[in-house]
């Protein structure tokens, strides 16, 4: 019988996937596990769909898509970003999750080390270990104020090391990089020689804090940049994003895009032009309806003493159980979906770092939101061990 490739195996399953999928058996589950906006898509975005389904806007388009939607990411980069490129730096890819992949496979060969967030977002290292490629995790802990220790980063560079994954706003911490961080990890990566991946698919969602891009920063084409539709304008299912590249690359992109994908569905790129070019209020009622339930949830984790990572961006809560998980938190959490029908993402599914901590999701009603927290473990109800 023919084998799978050796590496396969070491490919971990998600463990937000593995309390979703439960949930998704039960009924009547208050849902805080995945990241699925809960707003609706606008009708723009939607009308715009309707019109190249209609119009039989179905065919192979360029391998980094339709002029127009490429010119619109171009003006969008410049004007929101402060990043300045042409039209063969950017890439639509079905969605972040593609263009994670394919830069991550563009850098990395087998054996090749990366170095990802601890805890960050599942497909770093799912991503890394289909390619055949080492994950080193970098933590991001409390007792540093959930920042990259910059001596441990050093000690982790080895002559295997190729890149470094920053994600600012970050999934699941929502914590934001600021300038000062930001040009210390390009620091790092120039005097290692590293590429480095800036994951900002939650940069339209900061709270009191400016999302600054690693490119605008950038001095040496060293940065890949991955964007996503899915988040800002509550498109999951649509699966559009775009991956910014380094200066140069443009043949080596037409290769691996035909590859990997041809080209994202043509309906789809005109429903993402629609989107980036029509009234961005949605995305500000979004923002604003994020802000109002991380309102509540703060009012009602502090009513509780539970204590949580206050965010400044993306749309989760990052909060502490460790005082019910007894350090086992992915088995607790499946405990506390089947006895009280709450679905929330362990913090050990994002790396080892998360033990001890849940994250869940904000995009909810305020309802489901007061549900959920009300019905999780205060320290002072848990006995003392």
């Amino acid at each position: 019988m023919p084998q799978l490739a050796p590496h396969i195996p070491s490919v971990p399953g998600s463990g937000i996937r593995r309390v979703f999928e439960i949930a998704m058996k039960l009924d009547d589950v208050a849902m805080l596990v995945v990241g699925e906006p809960d707003v609706p898509v606008a009708h723009h975005v939607i009308d715009a769909a309707r019109r190249a389904w209609a119009d039989d806007k179905t065919n192979y388009t360029p391998n980094g898509g339709i002029t127009p939607l490429r010119e619109a990411l171009v003006a969008k980069l410049a004007r929101e970003n402060d990043v300045l490129v042409d039209l063969e730096q950017v890439w639509v890819t079905i969605g972040a999750t593609q263009a994670l992949h394919q830069c991550m496979g563009l850098l990395l060969a087998a054996g090749d080390d990366v170095l990802v967030p601890d805890p960050g977002y599942t497909t770093f290292t799912m991503n890394a270990r289909m390619l055949d490629a080492n994950p080193v995790p970098y933590s991001l802990k409390p007792s540093h104020d959930f920042l990259p220790d910059f001596d441990e980063l050093a000690g982790l560079v080895t002559d295997k090391t190729r890149a470094i994954i920053v994600n600012s706003p970050s999934n699941p911490l929502g914590r934001v990089f600021d300038e000062t961080v930001l040009r210390r990890l390009l620091s790092f990566a120039k005097q290692h020689d590293l590429w480095v991946i800036s994951d900002e698919v939650y940069e339209y969602f900061t709270y009191d804090e400016k999302h600054v891009s690693l490119a605008s920063l950038d001095d040496d084409d060293r940065v890949f940049s991955v964007f996503s539709l899915s988040k800002t304008y509550a498109m999951t299912g649509v699966r559009v994003g775009y991956l910014v590249t380094p200066k140069g690359m443009a043949e080596t992109m037409r290769t691996v895009q035909e590859a990997q994908i041809s080209c994202v569905a043509e309906p789809d790129q005109f429903a993402a032009l629609a989107a980036v070019t029509g009234d961005n209020q949605p995305v500000a009622d979004a923002r604003e309806h994020y802000a109002s339930n991380l309102r509540l949830a703060r009012e009602l984790l502090e009513a509780r003493g539970i204590d949580y990572l206050d965010p400044r961006g993306a749309f989760y809560l990052w909060i502490d159980v460790s005082h019910a998980a007894n350090g086992d938190v992915a088995s607790w959490a499946e405990d506390f979906l089947l006895e009280k029908r709450v679905a929330v993402a362990p913090g050990s599914a994002f790396g080892r770092t998360g033990e001890g901590w849940i994250r869940i999701c904000l995009a909810a009603s305020p309802e489901t939101l007061t549900r959920g927290i009300s019905a999780l473990p205060s320290p002072q109800a848990v006995p003392a061990a």
